[in-house]
């Protein structure tokens, strides 16, 4: 597959970049899909939650009422889930939500996704960015030009780049991050892939192996 290359003014440049097929054209897989998303959504999960049982309350021990002659049901503690203010019953604990997954199935998630992309026609290769500061508004004309300023968009570059990031980081619908950090839940997150130049290369390098 071969795409044009367009510069920050959405204009299409002479240059052509050619995708393997290997990457962006390999017959998908939707279970690598859901394990690879599965896994990156449990991740962001802190597992910090938990709750007082019986055992952790601190109330008085003293029996409430008497055995027998209320006409009531049996009670011996304040601690009692029955009660307001007791120990609920079977309550969250802290707790790991990590996943394992198999590093050749991450990537063939990855690729599934980046194929799903190219078939929709939802990724454009831009030549190298470089601002000189950081500047929202100009990010942002640039997502004008390319008609994908009112689409949630994923910028991909080769290498870290503060003024691009920063420049990005006010616009709600608008992420970057770098070749290595691509993750198969940002693909599908995003309305249009934005590959830069350099980017291309990286990724094919990354995930043919």
């Amino acid at each position: 597959m071969e795409l044009a290359v367009h510069n920050s003014e959405g204009k299409a440049t002479s240059k052509k970049v050619k995708l393997s097929d290997d990457v962006f054209a390999i017959e998908p897989n939707d279970h690598a899909i859901y394990l690879d998303v599965k896994q990156y959504l449990a991740a962001q999960r802190q597992g910090t939650h938990k709750a007082k049982e019986r055992a952790e309350i601190a109330r008085t021990t003293k029996k409430l009422k008497r055995q027998k002659g209320t006409g009531g049901a049996r009670a011996g503690s304040m601690k009692s889930p029955l009660f307001r203010g007791g120990g609920r019953v079977f309550g969250p604990k802290p707790h790991d939500y990590t996943i394992a997954v198999n590093k050749k199935v991450k990537a063939l998630a990855r690729k599934s996704a980046l194929t799903y992309k190219a078939k929709e026609n939802s990724i454009i290769v831009l030549e190298d960015l470089n601002f000189d500061a950081p500047k929202t508004s100009k990010y942002a004309e640039m997502l004008s030009a390319l008609k994908v300023a009112d689409k949630k968009t994923l910028l991909v570059v080769a290498e870290h780049n503060k003024n691009v990031y920063l420049s990005s980081r006010n616009l709600t619908s608008a992420k970057v991050v770098t070749a290595s950090e691509l993750t198969t839940y940002d693909i599908l997150n995003a309305s249009n892939l934005l590959l830069v130049e350099g980017s291309v290369t990286k990724i094919e390098s990354l995930l043919k192996n």
